[in-house]
């Protein structure tokens, strides 16, 4: 575990309770749409609140983020370059450029037959409709083999550091008969990070510099981020720590939950889980990074990676990362704070084969099912209170988005939450990193309920301020409630 990593933890512990999870249970989020093995949810990040949902088959369709969507249209099609003829194969992955707002670019994994590989593809959104892609755009970044037609991986996302992120399965066939997972060789069984942003001659991406492999003369792919996966089919970044969760699918004992850290070994194929491989006996070998999290075949078969929840909609769930399986359709909450234990917590037993998550503008989270249906949590707690069911103490919300900046959000704002069990006395502040008020958000007399502010990312004078850190606190009457960290980006 770096100790940096730690230490971070233990300060957003120290300022952070994790409350209780009471009871939560599912409903459809759009009951009159329906999807054809929805495999992945995003947004575009670019304020206008669409919902895209990838179709395995190689269709991705678009509709506005209402609970009343009565249709959702076509956004790009290429079921004619897709191969989904084996279970695992297909559209598997979407993910819109930082900058999708000014440049229009997307980023799809998919695979192709004859031969059988996996594509690493750029497109554009069509410059007259912004619901609809240009089809023809396509540009090829990155293309390998695959040996078998399962353990494809399939996610990619950009991560804080504006970089691609790519995760890809071991190859197939049972146990890594190829050894890819630890083979540095090959692209396989690997996370891969590469940058859209600087090509290189002969390649339309560069390498980060801060790769583990960049410019080694020992053979070892450049883009390797980390290694030793077996089927790494979802992974998320925290908005608020940084922090890459992925969930590996296990092969006949062990399903994991991991923090991905640049360079590090994640086993497969000399580990699953916390077992050694073949022999499943308890594991400890030399240069391996456990995971956080494992369970076994009691609990379900096919774990399916999520996202820490950071919405505002279900506050027992904030600051948990939320995961199911999908063969057993059980959904859980994970708590891990970079040094204790990692505590986990059954939510929902369901009969979903649950696919996938993703999460809107305002990072709600959302739930892709095999039955076709998108679903959300929604809390059981029921209130007369027109400002929604009240805290049992006041609670300060991570703010959203976090990082903020004018390209990718309302007017260049921040909205920061927080609920209080009865009307109070409310002083919202903003301080820089060295603790020097700089701007007061609130300061009166608040009702119970949900409330919020924005902050533009100026002070009490309407200067701009520069890029970095900052902290917001809450105090309601004489006590302090909360304080957490803010980052703006211009």
């Amino acid at each position: 575990m770096q100790r940096g990593r730690a230490l971070l933890a233990l300060a957003l512990f120290a300022i952070t309770a994790a409350p209780s999870i009471g009871q939560i249970e599912i409903e459809p989020a759009f009951p009159n749409l329906s999807f054809t093995r929805p495999v992945d949810l995003q947004h575009p990040g670019d304020g206008t609140d669409r919902i895209f949902v990838v179709e395995q088959a190689g269709i991705i369709k678009v509709f506005g983020n209402t609970t009343s969507a009565s249709s959702a249209s076509v956004f790009l099609d290429i079921t004619s370059r897709v191969n989904d003829l084996g279970n695992e194969e297909g559209l598997l992955g979407l993910a819109f450029h930082p900058n999708y707002e000014a440049n229009g670019y997307f980023y799809v994994n998919y695979t192709a037959a004859n031969p059988r590989r996996t594509i690493i593809a750029r497109y554009s959104v069509s410059p007259t409709d912004p619901n609809l892609a240009a089809a023809n755009s396509e540009l090829i970044l990155l293309t390998f083999g695959q040996p078998y037609e399962n353990h494809n991986g399939g996610q990619l996302a950009f991560g804080p550091d504006g970089y691609l992120y790519i995760a890809t399965g071991d190859g197939g066939g049972g146990g890594d008969p190829d050894r890819n997972g630890q083979n540095r060789s090959s692209l396989l069984g690997k996370l891969l990070r590469i940058d859209v942003n600087n090509p290189v001659t002969g390649r339309n991406y560069g390498i980060p510099g801060g790769n583990p492999f960049a410019n080694n003369t020992a053979g070892y792919q450049e883009e390797i981020y980390a290694y030793g996966l077996r089927n790494p089919w979802r992974f998320s970044f925290d908005p608020v720590t940084n922090w890459l969760w992925l969930a590996d699918v296990g092969q006949g004992r062990r399903e994991e939950v991991d923090i991905i850290e640049n360079g590090k070994n994640y086993g497969w194929n000399l580990m699953e889980g916390n077992l050694c491989y073949p022999s499943g006996s308890p594991c400890d070998l030399p240069g391996l990074v456990k995971p956080i999290w494992d369970y076994g075949r009691g609990d379900g078969q096919s774990v399916t990676g999520g996202y820490v929840y950071r919405g505002a909609n279900v506050r027992s769930l904030v600051g948990a990362y939320l995961y199911a399986d999908f063969g057993s359709g059980r959904i859980w909450s994970l708590r891990y704070d970079g040094v204790n234990p990692a505590q986990n917590s059954l939510i929902r037993d369901t009969a979903l084969n649950i696919s996938s998550f993703g999460i809107d503008e305002n990072n709600e989270l959302y739930i892709c099912a095999f039955d076709g249906k998108i679903y959300r949590f929604k809390s059981t707690i029921t209130s007369t209170d027109p400002n929604g069911p009240r805290p049992i103490s006041p609670q300060l919300a991570q703010n959203y988005p976090n990082p903020f900046a004018p390209i990718n959000s309302l007017n260049g704002t921040t909205t920061i939450f927080y609920d209080l069990p009865q009307e109070a006395f409310v002083a919202l502040s903003i301080f820089n990193i060295n603790g020097q008020l700089i701007r007061t958000l609130a300061s009166g007399s608040k009702p119970a309920g949900k409330n919020f502010s924005r902050w533009d990312g100026k002070d009490d004078n309407g200067t701009a301020l520069p890029n970095g850190v900052y902290l917001y606190r809450l105090k309601v009457g004489n006590a302090v409630v909360a304080t957490r960290r803010i980052i703006f980006l211009k």
